[in-house]
Order: C-alpha cells, then structure tokens, then sequence
C-alpha cells in the first residue's frame, strides 16, 4: 500500500512535520549516526576532563543552556532536537528520542536512566508492520524534578515546578506545582508555596523513601 501518494515529500521531511513516515530515509540515517558518533565522543572527552567536553555536546543538542550540565551517557536519535535550559542537571544515562522535539526547562533536576519518548506506532497492525510511525513533542517546565527511572511518553507537558515521582510513567500532561507518581502517573498533592524550589519533603512524599535515591 502507498501511504504517501500525492505527498511529494521526503521520509525525512514527513518526520520533521510531525506527520507518518518511514524510517527508511538516507537523511534520517546520517543525522543518527552523527548524533551515536557525538554522544559516543562526548562520554569519551567527559571522562578526560568535563569542562573540555562541553563542546561536543553543544555541537549534538539543539541547545543547552548556561550551566547545564549532563553526565554521559546520553542516548538521542538525533540530539538537534533536544533543547535545556540553563542550570539544569541531567544524571546518567538519559534515553531521550528527539524525533519531536524535547524542551527541558531551566534548573530542571533530571534524574538517572530517565527515559523521554517522543516516538509514536499505530495502533492499527498493519500500519505498524509496514513502518510507520510518527512523533509528539515533549515539554518540561523549570525547576522540574524527574525522579530516577521516570518515563515521560509522547505528547506530554509537565508543568513549572513539578515533581515526577521516582519510576513513574507519565501518560498524560501534569500541571504546575504538583507530585504525581505511579503508573500511569497521577497526582497526588499540590507543593505548598509553588513556585517554589521542590523540598526534600515533596521528594520524599513522591517516593516514599529517601530523597537522594530519586536523583
């Protein structure tokens, strides 16, 4: 089956649209090894000397803010996509699928192995044998903590201020000043004085345990 007649555009143009597509597109295929060549030089110049690494990874990020820091490894499938703000702190091991665009907010506390996840499949089985696929964008506000283990799935909004709870999976938009956890995620109290600083206390209440782990 065409998918795509009467639709002059490339794989690759489809994808940036936001429309279905193909992966099957040489464009596509050079833009990802440039970002697994990136990452994987970044992770190698950081264990050298991290200020001297910074580099690489405003050259594979769209863009990264003043301060910002990221601690390799990093997981992208095209890195330009990808935008943090200014004195926000990434921990290890972030999976985060730009094929939409992901925007990270300013002195966001990401923790570890967070996974965000712009792809989307159809539902439909035969749309998805065949290939297609597509991609929502992701939106974090600032001062958002993402707890270690957290997945952020496509399409969602997480508001200014925020904690995701360590583990949880996030379906659908959060708004400002809240935990939420569990999976599906959903909220389970506002943070008194937000905007504020997330406390050690909201934390702890969205994990039930100690604080630091959720870093």
């Amino acid at each position: 089956m065409d998918y795509f007649a009467g639709d002059p555009r490339t794989n690759h143009e489809r994808m940036l649209a936001g429309d279905l597509y193909i992966s099957d597109d040489p464009e596509i295929e050079r833009a990802q090894q440039r970002a697994v060549r990136l990452a994987g030089e970044y992770q190698a110049a950081f264990a050298e000397d991290a200020g001297a690494a910074r580099p690489l990874l405003e050259e594979l990020l769209g863009t990264l803010g003043e301060h910002a820091h990221v601690r390799p490894p990093i997981w992208v499938d095209y890195g330009t996509r990808i935008h943090i703000g200014a004195g926000t702190f990434v921990n290890y091991n972030l999976t985060a699928l730009d094929v939409a665009e992901i925007r990270i907010g300013e002195a966001c506390q990401i923790g570890p192995n967070v996974q965000l996840l712009t792809p989307t499949h159809p539902v439909d089985p035969q749309p998805r044998r065949d290939g297609l696929e597509a991609a929502q964008p992701i939106t974090i506000g600032d001062n958002v903590w993402l707890g270690g283990g957290a997945i952020v799935l496509a399409g969602v909004t997480i508001g200014d201020d925020s904690v995701i709870g360590a583990g949880a999976v996030v379906t659908k938009d959060v708004p400002a000043g809240v935990v939420a956890v569990g999976n599906p995620a959903r909220v389970i109290r506002t943070i008194d004085g937000a905007p504020s600083v997330a406390t050690e206390r909201g934390a702890d209440d969205a994990k039930d345990d100690d604080g630091d782990r959720s870093r």
